[in-house]
């Protein structure tokens, strides 16, 4: 079968259209014919840096998490899935699970879910990675309707999300970004739009809080902008985030009695821990995209399989508005 494979690690590799066996079914795995597959930060990052990151495949090397799809033959064990059903799932591309940038991935049961009935294969292969992830962060954070919701970074791949479930939870959502697309972007989702480059914390926090501080905040920026977050946060509030790979002064949490969650999603996947999660949570969340509260957005660019480097450099170039497809 076809593949995009690349030989070598660093920024300026390059993929190659490649032949490899097509992979055989075993226990408590489908075989899915991909449709599409999206392209996700931690991609790139694999990509660039390879052995730097503990969890590179090996090269050669069969990148892409995300994938959309058709069961086509099941492996014994398995009970909840039929030949010919849609599915969904982030199941491969780190350590010595193989990607989705191929035609045909066998996936573990336990990290795939039926597709969401109103959506494109190309729209629900947006969803896995960045859905799971802003779901764990708002749940982890303990989300409830009625309360106050900051999302950093609310126009990118898992803040777009994590705006509507947090709305879809009950709570009011406030989100940050710059520019008019981004603002567009939030406020299309029903979401009140802050600008961090023409606001501080302290000035929106008293403007939207009464001085009081969000219940939770979800930081999808994270880094330095956890200092931010610090600030924003309520009296024994909640915050989530992404991106922790920082050193911080814990000083200003410890003094508001706050939680800090760390949100990494690959876990299951990395160290087969708790798998049957992520497949608790992909089926939650078609549920919720069917009664028409949770939609990815998608970049304007169309991608084929062939042309997965232009994906990958597209993502990068900081350009793109929505996730970034790439189809079979």
């Amino acid at each position: 079968m076809k593949a995009m494979l690349i030989n070598n690690y660093g920024k300026n590799a390059k993929f190659e259209i490649s032949e490899i066996e097509k992979p055989e079914v075993r226990a408590n795995h489908v075989l899915i014919k991909i449709a599409a597959s999206s392209v996700n930060t931690i991609d790139t990052m694999i990509k660039n840096m390879g052995p730097d990151l503990p969890l590179s495949p090996a090269a050669p090397a069969l990148l892409g998490m995300d994938f959309s799809g058709t069961i086509e033959a099941l492996g014994e064990g398995v009970e909840t899935y039929n030949v010919g059903d849609e599915v969904y799932g982030c199941a491969g591309g780190l350590g010595d699970l193989p990607g989705t940038l191929t035609e045909y991935i066998v996936a573990d049961s336990n990290l795939i879910g039926h597709k969401p009935k109103d959506l494109t294969m190309r729209e629900t292969a947006a969803l896995p990675l960045v859905g799971i992830t802003a779901y764990e962060g708002l749940t982890r954070a303990g989300i409830t309707a009625g309360q106050k919701v900051l999302i950093h970074g609310g126009s990118g791949g898992v803040g777009h999300l994590a705006v509507q479930l947090a709305m879809y939870f009950g709570a009011e959502v406030f989100a940050t970004g710059t520019g008019e697309k981004q603002k567009s972007s939030v406020e299309n989702l029903g979401a009140t739009f802050i600008d961090y480059t023409t606001e501080k914390v302290s000035e929106y926090t008293e403007k939207y809080t009464g001085g009081a501080g969000f219940d939770v905040v979800f930081d999808t920026v994270g880094g330095a902008n956890l200092n931010n977050s610090i600030e924003a946060v309520a009296l024994n509030g909640h915050i989530s985030t992404t991106v922790s790979l920082c050193e911080l002064d814990l000083t200003p949490l410890h003094f508001k009695g706050a939680s800090l969650h760390v949100v990494f999603m690959l876990i299951p996947m990395l160290h087969n821990f708790r798998r049957s999660q992520h497949a608790d949570i992909l089926k939650y969340l078609a549920e919720i995209s069917n009664e028409g509260k949770l939609t990815p957005i998608l970049d304007e660019n169309y991608f084929s399989l062939e042309e997965v480097g232009k994906a990958y450099a597209h993502l990068e170039s900081g350009e793109a508005i929505g996730k970034v497809v790439v189809a079979n």
